[in-house]
């Protein structure tokens, strides 16, 4: 084969949305919940753990903020609050993936929200609110949405800014309660983003240089991250707004269907697409639903399988489960911090298999047939995807602070972080042998 062949071989699979992240290599987890949105990674890691844990490879401080690991290019990415100049400002920080040194900073925002649990305007690491939108990385650029609704593209390697878009201003953009949380989806050759005005509720943007290929719809936003799917063979890109789930061409905005569910105060959980399946949650007594998509010629039609009120027993408050083999698994409570449970989920149902306490609002994924859990206290765990009953493999406590953020697994190695630091964690099957 030709290395032109190649070329125009690679642009027809993304055209037809077989390839998703265009930069990404097999063992980077470049966006919010990894390569594909999903939670899962593909690697396999040490499962038997010693006593104090895996190697710990780096710590850092990481102060102020939701806001979870992006690793690509050798690079690990996240938003933290800090003091600038007297000023409590959001910065999209870089650090070296195997020194956690820091490479460079920039700042993006004003780290100001409306709600932090009150811990307004400190910088204490003692956490309420913060940066709660994960940086997405593709190309050799990294993009970011601070909590004003203004997209960032900035070059991974140095951090000088290439181009910057304000929904706010450029877009009649309407911001939401607590404000954006919201990161930016990455599918081909555009960028999805979600904060403009009537008419231009959500943007498809040219990820290269910031040109609007088609704005769409009036919906509000949500705390939800979109997520990209191929269903009934048609590829989608599905918000999650206030008015329910709304999936849409990504090529021109068009609307594909909708499914209507209820918005109260915050729906923060982005959907979970398996099959022909999407899953959704929100807190505040909402609740959870699955619905089925089905196409019959060019017309799409969402059939709720199941609806399930209030906010036991399934309910996702902002942390989005991972799905395995007809399961689901996550994080299932509202505002039980440090005891929520852990569950598991048959999705075509709804019926809970198993629960397990003390957990609280963390965050899971899925790697090597496991789940592996970041509890709101810091406790990383190490759980078998069995639906029968809740089998812990690994334990250790490996961060101080509020974790409510997204572990990442790259190149055999974890990264979490929580409202005070980030850990390197050496999980590769090669350092059994150590």
């Amino acid at each position: 084969m030709t290395l032109e062949f190649l070329a125009k071989l690679k642009s027809a699979a993304l055209a037809a949305g077989i390839l998703t992240i265009t930069s990404a290599g097999a063992d980077d987890w470049p966006q919010y919940r990894g390569p594909n949105h999903d939670g899962k990674s593909g690697e396999k890691i040490l499962k038997q753990w010693p006593q104090n844990g895996p190697r710990l490879v780096w710590k850092t401080p990481t102060p102020n903020g939701f806001s979870s690991f992006a690793v690509a290019g050798g690079k690990v990415f996240t938003i933290m609050g800090r003091d600038v100049e007297g000023a409590l400002r959001e910065v999209l920080v870089a650090f070296d993936a195997e020194t956690g040194k820091e490479d460079w900073a920039q700042s993006i925002g004003v780290a100001l929200y409306g709600h932090d649990g009150g811990n307004q305007g400190k910088t204490d690491n003692k956490g309420g609110d913060g940066p709660r939108s994960t940086p997405t990385v593709d190309g050799g650029r990294v993009y970011a949405m601070n909590a004003d609704l203004v997209l960032h593209c900035l070059d991974a390697g140095k951090g000088t800014q290439i181009w910057s878009k304000d929904l706010i201003k450029d877009h009649d953009g309407k911001n939401i309660t607590w404000k954006n949380a919201a990161s930016p989806l990455i599918d081909g050759n555009l960028l999805f983003v979600g904060g403009g005005g009537v008419g231009q509720a959500f943007l498809g943007i040219d990820k290269t240089d910031g040109r609007v290929v088609w704005k769409a719809h009036d919906d509000k936003i949500t705390h939800a991250t979109p997520v990209p799917a191929t269903i009934a063979g048609v590829r989608q890109i599905i918000f999650f707004t206030q008015k329910g789930l709304l999936s849409l061409a990504p090529d021109s905005g068009k609307e594909l269907w909708r499914y209507s569910f209820r918005f109260n105060v915050s729906t923060a959980a982005s959907p979970l697409v398996a099959g022909d399946i999407v899953y959704c949650s929100a807190g505040y007594g909402v609740g959870a639903a699955a619905v089925k998509i089905a196409k019959t010629g060019d017309a799409f039609t969402a059939t709720e399988l199941w609806r399930k009120t209030g906010d036991k027993p399934v309910v996702n408050h902002w942390s989005t489960p991972v799905y395995h083999k007809g399961y689901l698994y996550g994080m299932f409570s509202f505002k039980e911090y440090g005891d929520g449970p852990l569950k598991c989920i048959q999705l075509a149902s709804g019926q809970e298999m198993w629960a397990k306490e003390g957990f609280g609002a963390g965050n899971v994924l899925l790697v090597d047939g496991h789940i592996l859990a970041l509890g709101d206290a810091g406790q990383l765990v190490l759980i078998e995807a069995d639906q029968k009953e809740y089998k812990e493999v690994a334990r250790v406590d490996v961060i101080d602070g509020k974790c409510w953020s997204s572990p990442a697994v790259s190149n055999g190695r974890i990264f979490a972080r929580s409202t005070k630091e980030g850990v390197c964690l050496d999980v590769s099957v090669k350092s059994a042998a150590k």
